[in-house]
C-alpha cells in the first residue's frame, strides 16, 4: 500500500470513530485522545488530516452526514417524480416514504439522528453550516412544492410552521422507533412502515385543511 492509500485509510478510519463518539457523546465530552485510541493513531494523523478536532467534527458532518441527507433528499425528488407530486397528498406522501423507507441503513439512520440530536441540544458551528447547506434550502424547495396548495395570503412564518410540523411527525416516526413499537405493538417491517406514512400523510392533511379554513 503506497503512502496516498495508507494516508486515505488513516482520514477515513479517524472519520468513521470520530464519528461514532460525536453521535455517542456530543462534539464537547470527546476528547481527541479517545478518537486516535479508537482510530490507532496518533496526534499527528488528525492534525494533519483536519487541523484539530474542530475541524474533525466539522468534517465528520461534510463527508459523512451531508451526503446522507443528500440521498435522502434525492429520494424524496424520485418519489415526488414518481407518484402525483402535483398534488399536497404526493408531496407528503413522497416526504414520509423517503425517510421512513429511503436509502439509509438502520445504522446510517441511528448515526445521523444521534449526531443531529446532539447538534440541537448543544449547537455549535456545525448546526450553522447544516442549515444554511441543508436544512434551510430543503425547507425551501418544500415550500415552493406546498405554498401552491395553501391560501394566497399564508405568511411565510405559518408556510415554516406547517413544514415543520409536518418534517416533525417524519422525524419522530423515523428515529423513534423503539418507542413506537413498545407502543403499538407493531415492528418497523414494510406493512408498518406503509401504514406510518398513511398516518403522516392524513394527520398533514387533516391540519392543513384547518390551517386553510382558517385563512378563509
Amino acid at each position: 500500500m503506497g503512502r496516498r492509500d495508507h494516508n486515505s485509510v488513516s482520514r477515513e478510519r479517524i472519520l468513521d470513530e470520530a464519528e461514532a463518539l460525536f453521535a455517542e457523546k456530543g462534539f464537547h465530552a470527546v476528547t481527541v485522545r479517545e478518537i486516535t485510541n479508537r482510530a490507532r493513531c496518533n496526534l499527528a494523523a488528525v492534525n494533519y488530516h483536519f487541523g484539530n478536532k474542530q475541524g474533525l467534527y466539522l468534517e465528520v458532518f461534510k463527508a459523512r452526514w451531508i451526503p446522507r441527507a443528500r440521498r435522502v433528499q434525492a429520494g424524496f425528488r424520485a418519489a415526488v417524480s414518481g407518484r402525483d407530486g402535483g398534488s399536497l397528498t404526493g408531496v407528503v406522501h413522497a416526504l414520509a416514504e423517503a425517510f421512513l423507507k429511503g436509502p439509509l441503513t438502520d445504522d446510517e439512520r441511528l448515526r445521523h439522528a444521534q449526531l443531529m440530536i446532539r447538534e440541537m441540544s448543544r449547537p455549535t458551528l456545525a448546526s450553522d453550516m447544516l442549515l444554511k447547506q441543508v436544512i434551510k434550502p430543503f425547507f425551501g424547495e418544500l415550500a415552493n412544492l406546498l405554498c401552491p396548495f395553501l391560501p394566497g395570503e399564508t405568511e411565510n412564518e405559518q408556510v415554516m410552521l406547517n413544514i415543520l410540523s409536518i418534517f416533525s411527525m417524519v422525524i419522530y416516526f423515523n428515529f423513534a422507533r423503539f418507542p413506537v413499537m413498545r407502543l403499538t405493538g407493531r415492528e418497523y417491517d414494510d406493512d408498518f412502515k406503509d401504514r406510518l406514512v398513511e398516518h403522516i400523510v392524513q394527520f398533514s392533511l387533516r391540519g392543513l385543511s384547518m390551517n386553510r379554513q382558517e385563512g378563509e
